[in-house]
C-alpha cells in the first residue's frame, strides 16, 4: 500500500477516487503481469501508475473475453465490450467514466497525450477474438497484432519518453510489443486451443504437417510431436528476428526509462529460452523465468536507473 501512494503521490495523481482507480490497475498488473510489473519497478516511481493503467485497462478487457463468466455468451461478451467502448470515449473526451479501469486509461491518456486510435485499434482486436479461431498467415495474424500488442508499445511509448523523436521510435516500440505477443503464443498454445483459438500462421504449420486437430492431440496427451516441434522451431526463429529488430528502439528512450525496457525484454526473450530449452514441449508445462533469474536481469539495470538519475540532477 505504501508503494502504491508513493507512486501517485510522485506522479502528482490526487482525488481519492481517482488514486482508487488507480491502485486496483496497480493491483490486476501486479497479480497477473509478473514480467512486466516487475520491469516497471525499475522505473522512477512517478512513471509508473500510467504503465499501471494502460496495463490494468488491457488486461481487465482481455479478461472480459479470454475468461467469461460461465454460461455469458460470445454475444453478451460483444455487448459489454460495446459499454467499455462508449464509456472509454465518453471519458477520452473529457467527460466522466463509470468503470474504474477506464478512469484510470482517461487520466493516463491525457497526461501523456497517447492518440485515441490505439485503444480503438486494441478494442477491435479484443473483438476478434470472439469469433476469429485462427490465422491463415503471418500477414494476417500481424493484422490482429497490432491491435492486441504493438499498439501497447505505442501506447508506453510516451510515458517512458525518448531522446530520439518520437516517430523514429515508434516502430521499434511496436515490434517490441509484437516480439512479447508472439512469445506468448508460442508459450500458451495449449491454453488458447482450449479456448478455440490458434495464433499460430496455418501456411507454417501446414509447411510441417500440422493441423488444429494435431495441436489437439497433442493437448490432450501432453506429448510433443515431431511435426510439431519443427513448426514451433520456425515460428521461435521468426519470434527472435522480431526482438532483433525491436532491440536497437531502447537507445532511442529517456535514460531513466531504457533500462525498465531492457528488463522486460531480456525477460521475455527469456521464457522464449526456456520453451527452447524444454525442446519445444509447450504441452507439459507452462514455460516462465524462474524467479532468481528474474532477480538477477533486474538488479543491474535497477543499478542503470540510479546512474541515470543522478546524472539527470
Amino acid at each position: 500500500m505504501m508503494g502504491t501512494v508513493s507512486e501517485l503521490d510522485a506522479a502528482g495523481i490526487t482525488g481519492a477516487l481517482l488514486r482508487r482507480d488507480y491502485a486496483g490497475s496497480r493491483a490486476l498488473h501486479a497479480c497477473h503481469g509478473r514480467t512486466y510489473y516487475l520491469a516497471t519497478r525499475v522505473l522512477p516511481a512517478a512513471r509508473r501508475p500510467a504503465v499501471h493503467a494502460l496495463y490494468g485497462f488491457a488486461r481487465w478487457v482481455d479478461d472480459m473475453v479470454d475468461e467469461p463468466e460461465p454460461g455469458r455468451t460470445p454475444e453478451q461478451t460483444a455487448a459489454i465490450l460495446d459499454g467499455v467502448e462508449q464509456d472509454l470515449r465518453t471519458a477520452l473526451s473529457g467527460g466522466r467514466a463509470r468503470r474504474p479501469p477506464v478512469r484510470a486509461l482517461a487520466d493516463t491518456a491525457r497526461r501523456y497525450a497517447i492518440p485515441g486510435e490505439y485503444f480503438t485499434a486494441f478494442m477491435a482486436a479484443m473483438r476478434a477474438d470472439l469469433t476469429v479461431t485462427g490465422y491463415a498467415d503471418y500477414p494476417q495474424l500481424e493484422g490482429y497484432m497490432y491491435g492486441s500488442a504493438a499498439v501497447i508499445g505505442l501506447q508506453v511509448l510516451p510515458v517512458l519518453g525518448t531522446v530520439a523523436p518520437r516517430a523514429e521510435a515508434e516502430p521499434y516500440a511496436a515490434a517490441l510489443g509484437t516480439a512479447f505477443q508472439l512469445t506468448n503464443f508460442l508459450r500458451d498454445v495449449a491454453d488458447d486451443l482450449g479456448r478455440g483459438r490458434v495464433y499460430l500462421p496455418a501456411d507454417v504449420l501446414a509447411g510441417h504437417g500440422v493441423d488444429r486437430e494435431l495441436l489437439l492431440h497433442c493437448r490432450r496427451t501432453r506429448a510433443q510431436d515431431a511435426r510439431v516441434r519443427r513448426a514451433l522451431a520456425e515460428l521461435a526463429a521468426l519470434n527472435r528476428d522480431v526482438y532483433r529488430r525491436a532491440e536497437p528502439g531502447c537507445a532511442m528512450l529517456s535514460p531513466v526509462a531504457r533500462p525498465c525496457v531492457e528488463t522486460a525484454l531480456r525477460l521475455y526473450r527469456g521464457i522464449l529460452d526456456e520453451i527452447e530449452k524444454a525442446d519445444y514441449d509447450v504441452w507439459s508445462r507452462r514455460h516462465r523465468v524462474a524467479r532468481a533469474h528474474r532477480a538477477r536481469v533486474a538488479a543491474p539495470a535497477i543499478a542503470k536507473v540510479l546512474v541515470a538519475r543522478m546524472a539527470a540532477r
